[in-house]
């Protein structure tokens, strides 16, 4: 296969962002918060009101507020009837977009045909302090409503306004002015959030035998199976060689499940009855908080099950018998759960935290922006993106806030985590997001950088090039600028961490095989994906699939091409640490 030319597209750049890393600025953020370039936000955090006067007929009021920065505009939600509301909402309005010298805060009254005013706030936008973190947040404050003709009206309003950066604790809650044309009800689906993805544990059951089974046909022999259940997941043994009552399997059948547990392992022993009926002989349910829990490679001492048969009358169950034993083995634990690629795994510790080594340092990533985003969708007739970044490694997510229709967006927003192997592989990706309507998150790209080459305490600032592959071959969706910095916290813990294996000791005492590790691997991802699903706001499936390379086993002529060119047709992407896909 031939070289293919040395494209600058293609090619990792390096870059000079205006952060602190480095530079003795003598600014607090510099130090806390410092991969980032620094944005400058107006916050308005709108509390309470009390005392609004009410309508001449019912006597009360449907009041809202409306906080009004030039042509930005945020609007809380409106309570009924209620002349002392509590909302707690906090408003950021970017300062490269600020257009106006008065910041306007106005509590209106819903109505049908036109909002009425109940009273404003006014503020000189050149007065208002500048909070830094980790100074405490200011104190809000009761001011007295006035009308249109600076006169004092009934009611007070309580605020809270300061100039700060996006370090502020309340920047990931904020409504922003950068998305000010997205509606209340999907702001949530906007903002920047942090995920866990759900404890995944390996169920290890090794079935050994069962004991003097009722046959329905005692004149043949006996072709019995077991069959387990656990949530989606079903799996069975072969049929027992030995066809007598007593048979036997010695088999292991393996699953994966997250705590908390949900649903029980069910077993069932079943007979061949025909070719195409299969007749249950017994049946037991097993909690899984009971089950032992695997912290090193001893033999698990195996246990005694009753199986139960359920006698069906006119269709409904009437009685519950005894109707055999099963002997069997289960544990929980002794290995990692990959749920993600192999070659790109960020995290390789075992599920028992009680195995944990301490870790060796920091990981920091500062996700700062992003430029020739391709449009992924059409909005009043023409194209647009809206762009975020997602983020995994080990067992955290991180989503950066959705910028709405640029193609140019500016994050800047700084992400924090534990490593305890370097041998282990960040992945980020760009998404443009869908919206609440059901419109699935289209995939723009994404980068994976590897923690074995980076140098400790060296911040590497670069802009990587987003590629998909397409059809037609690889295509560049635009390029993300991210800077990242590993610090090493132990040297002597990092050391001990290359002197043992890199997976846990089952792997390698008892191993699994590519087969049964591939399969595992899709239930962890669908496990994933279902839990994070569940969160609020959740995490879309076709994005949590994406970042774990869910089609990662399948084969093709143009993926096979794609890695042999990123390997071997420039020199200067393997110097870079990155991969592409």
């Amino acid at each position: 296969m031939q070289k293919p030319p040395q494209s600058v597209d293609f090619a990792l750049k390096q870059t000079s962002p205006n952060i602190g890393a480095g530079s003795v600025t003598g600014d607090k953020l510099s130090s806390t918060y410092d991969l980032v370039e620094q944005m400058q936000y107006l916050y308005v955090r709108v509390m309470k009101a009390k005392d609004l006067p009410g309508k001449y007929v019912t006597g009360c009021c449907d009041p809202y507020v409306e906080v009004k920065l030039g042509n930005c505009k945020g609007v809380t939600k409106h309570f009924d009837e209620n002349s002392n509301p509590e909302w707690n909402q906090v408003f950021a309005f970017s300062k490269e977009r600020i257009q106006a010298s008065v910041l306007e805060v106005f509590v209106k009254d819903k109505d049908v045909v036109a909002d009425d005013l109940i009273g404003r706030v006014m503020f000189d936008v050149n007065e208002i302090p500048r909070r830094v973190p980790p100074d405490s947040p200011l104190a809000p404050q009761w001011y007295r409503l006035e009308d249109r003709k600076d006169n004092k009206s009934k009611g007070e309003l309580m605020l809270a306004v300061w100039m700060g950066t996006q370090a502020d604790e309340a920047f990931p809650n904020a409504w922003h002015s950068d998305a000010a044309s997205v509606g209340p009800d999907g702001v949530a689906n906007i903002r920047s959030k942090v995920y866990l993805s759900p404890k995944l544990w390996y169920v290890r059951v090794n079935i050994i035998e069962a004991q003097d089974l009722v046959l329905s046909d005692k004149g043949r022999f006996a072709e019995v199976f077991v069959k387990a259940v656990l949530g989606n997941q079903a799996l069975r043994t072969r049929i027992s060689p030995s066809k007598t009552v007593n048979p036997k399997w010695n088999e292991d059948l393996m699953f994966v499940v997250a705590e908390p547990f949900e649903e029980p392992l069910v077993l069932t022993v079943e007979e061949r009855a025909g070719s195409n009926k299969d007749e249950i002989l017994g049946k037991c349910m097993i909690s899984l908080q009971i089950v032992q829990r695997r912290l090193d490679h001893k033999p698990v001492n195996s246990r005694w099950c009753n199986l139960e048969k359920h006698m069906m009358v006119d269709g409904e169950k009437k009685e519950t018998k005894f109707a055999s034993r099963i002997h069997l083995r289960m544990c929980l634990g002794g290995y990692h759960v990959l749920d993600e690629s192999t070659h790109y795994s960020s995290d390789l510790r075992p599920t028992a935290k009680q195995l944990w080594k301490p870790n060796i340092g920091i990981l920091e990533l500062g996700i700062l922006s992003a430029h020739g985003l391709m449009p992924m969708k059409t909005r009043d007739g023409r194209g647009t993106t809206d762009a975020y970044c997602v983020a995994k490694y080990v067992q955290k997510w991180v989503r950066t806030r959705t910028i709405v229709d640029s193609f140019m967006p500016r994050w800047n927003e700084q992400y924090t985590w534990e490593v305890f192997d370097t041998c282990t592989v960040i992945t980020i990706g760009v998404f443009d997001n869908g919206g609440s309507g059901g419109t699935k998150d289209a995939r723009i790209g994404k980068v994976r950088i590897r923690l074995s080459t980076l140098e400790a305490g060296k911040v590497y600032t670069h802009s990587y090039p987003l590629l998909v592959l397409h059809s037609s071959g690889v295509k560049k969706t635009g390029e993300v600028q991210l800077a990242v910095r590993f610090t090493c916290s132990s040297l002597i813990n990092m050391l001990h961490t290359y002197s043992h294996p890199l997976l846990p000791k089952m792997h390698y005492i008892h191993p699994l095989s590519v087969v049964q590790l591939d399969s595992l691997r899709h239930q962890a991802m669908q496990i994933v994906s279902v839990r994070l699903s569940r969160a609020e706001p959740p995490r879309r499936k076709e994005v949590v699939e994406y970042m774990l390379d869910v089609d990662s086993h399948m084969w093709s002529m143009r993926r096979s091409k794609a890695n042999f060119f990123s390997n071997y047709g420039s020199s200067k992407w393997d110097d870079c640490n990155w991969k592409m896909v």
